[in-house]
């Protein structure tokens, strides 16, 4: 942990909202350094709009003095588990955050029972034995105001005995809950005596069976907030109309110290979706292979696509902090993010995604082989070698019978270089009936190797290329956005679903590729960068994005 003098903190640029309001707070309160938290939920496999929150919790820390916290928001045991919590501290540790300490809600249970105790001594809080019809009822609308629960006016030492009855188990589920007493005519539903704790007989990942009531979770986090120390709580827009709770929950339980609450957008990518809710139901239909699948927005399928750690930070802090919450972000910018550090880093080798046979008909011998760089944007990249021979694979797109004018790839009676080693020249085109093209014989220049080039015939074109006889088969899998284009997601996967998401391609690949370990990034020389990894036993490429640039930062 670093601290800040006043001086130091005076002297910090802020570039948004919550930068300004830290500085303010600093600045007034003498505060030397910031505590923030990042609260997940351990419901869920973390998603890439948990990145953009934790970003925001981290890079504040780090640019105001003090240290982040994690801490599991475990306040649910119906849908949590330790298989989450252990999922989103990797995928956390993977993006290349740190954090001070891992608390979790389930720590503080007791003191949230005490305080909720206290709330009872001081006639702020009741247990009410409406059902739940009745209650969401008597709460009211947006234009109405509530309705108080005859619950409402027992005694102190009725609503502590009770209380006690919930803890003791006397209670059924959802029988009773007990409730703050605050204001049932506010214009903020969530101050209409808002529900703090429910009766729930389910087994904790962590506690057990110690306890059979559970805290919701608007008391929960401010309470936790308060414990730890934290001096900002940076949350979801969606949380700006319970501040009002979250400070009444502070104050009215006595904590000394009060953090703030700051509320910024959530993270929303044309094309997909982050809600571990919708993305649950990918899951379970067996629309996606799971969790992982390189589709998902999830950080485990992120990785599984092929997108760095690094590539995923500069996205989302290149998305900034805004409170506009129905500003939607293109995924090209995540793509755009990408391809700066995959230039710079990914391995260049010739992989044929469609290929077309061609015979060199004037080359003899058994091949030659071909030295290529890894990597002309790294010196240290090194190099390795390509076998040049009599039969190669080149892309079908490659090839025309019958070009436009600027085509400047192989033709009938054409010349082309292939890259990294000669021209050849198309001299007959085989087809089958249908009248596809099943092989090209072409003659080579033995003058135009690549480096030494002395055949003074000058080509425009340069296409990639596999030796037909020693190369691999492998299996590339080309992804795409889950949603259809140009539908909007409101919630149904039957109607939105993108079947063509995934398309597997047996493709022909230089040697050298399957050589690499398994992590091993690639650019497919004119095609894009792919990923090196393996499903079902079987190695497979996974597309991580195209070589074409559509977006400027």
């Amino acid at each position: 942990m670093k601290t800040l003098s006043r001086e130091e903190v005076e002297n910090i640029e802020t570039t948004n909202f919550i930068e300004s309001f830290i500085k303010q707070d600093m600045l007034e309160q003498g505060l030397d350094h910031i505590v923030t938290r990042f609260p997940p939920e351990p419901n869920g496999y973390p998603h890439i709009g948990h990145i953009k929150a934790c970003n925001i919790d981290y890079s504040m820390a780090q640019k105001f003095g003090g240290y982040m916290n994690l801490r599991m928001d475990d306040t649910n045991p119906l849908k949590e588990s330790i298989e989450y919590e252990n999922a989103i501290i990797d995928s956390l540790k993977w993006a290349g955050f740190k954090w001070e300490n891992v608390y979790h809600a389930s720590d503080y249970y007791q003191k949230m029972y005490d305080c909720a105790e206290l709330l009872i001594k001081k006639g702020l809080a009741y247990v009410d034995d409406l059902d739940a019809d009745t209650l969401s009822k008597y709460r009211g609308t947006l234009t109405r105001p509530g309705i108080e629960s005859p619950s409402r006016n027992r005694s102190i030492e009725e609503n502590l005995q009770m209380f006690r009855d919930m803890k003791a188990g006397k209670y059924k589920d959802g029988e009773v809950v007990l409730r703050a007493k605050i204001d049932m005519a506010s214009p903020n539903i969530n101050m209409r005596d808002p529900t703090l704790y429910r009766v729930l007989r389910a087994t904790h990942y962590r506690t057990g069976d110690e306890w059979c009531i559970y805290p919701m979770y608007d008391f929960a986090h401010p309470i936790s907030d308060a414990i730890e120390g934290i001096t900002h709580s940076l949350c979801d827009i969606e949380f700006e109309n319970h501040r009002p709770l979250y400070n009444w929950v502070v104050n009215e339980c006595e904590f000394e110290k009060k953090p703030r609450q700051i509320e910024f957008a959530r993270l929303n990518i044309e094309g997909t979706v982050t809600s571990k809710r919708y993305l649950r139901q990918l899951v379970e239909s067996q629309r996606v292979f799971g969790w992982d699948d390189p589709r998902m927005p999830t950080v485990d399928g992120l990785r599984a696509r092929g997108i760095p750690s690094v590539a995923l930070r500069d996205f989302v802090t290149n998305v900034g902090v805004t409170k506009v919450d129905d500003a939607v972000v293109s995924p090209e910018m995540l793509d755009s993010c990408t391809r700066n550090i995959l230039n710079n880093t990914a391995t260049r080798v010739m992989v044929v995604l469609d290929p077309i046979k061609i015979t060199i008909t004037n080359y003899d011998g058994d091949g030659e082989m071909m030295t290529v760089e890894n990597n002309s944007n790294d010196a240290d990249a090194g190099t390795h070698e390509v076998k040049f021979g009599k039969h190669i694979f080149i892309e079908r797109e490659d090839f025309m019978m019958d070009p436009p004018s600027k085509y400047h790839r192989l033709r009938p009676d054409g010349y082309v270089r292939l890259r990294g080693a000669y021209i050849i020249k198309c001299d007959e085109v085989k087809t089958d009936n249908q009248g596809n093209v099943t092989e090209i014989l072409c003659s080579y220049i033995p003058e135009s190797r690549s480096g030494n080039d002395q055949s003074g015939i000058k080509v425009k074109g340069t296409i990639h290329w596999v030796n037909a006889d020693d190369c691999d088969d492998i299996y590339v899998h080309q992804y795409s956005n889950l949603i259809r284009e140009g539908v909007r997601f409101e919630g149904d996967w039957d109607t939105t679903f993108n079947s063509d998401s995934l398309k597997v391609i047996h493709a022909k690949a230089e040697k050298y590729v399957l050589s690499c370990p398994k992590g091993t990034h690639f650019q497919f020389v004119r095609k894009g960068y792919y990923y090196l990894t393996t499903l079902d036993e079987k190695v497979v490429f996974n597309s991580t994005v195209s070589l074409k640039e559509g977006f400027k930062l």
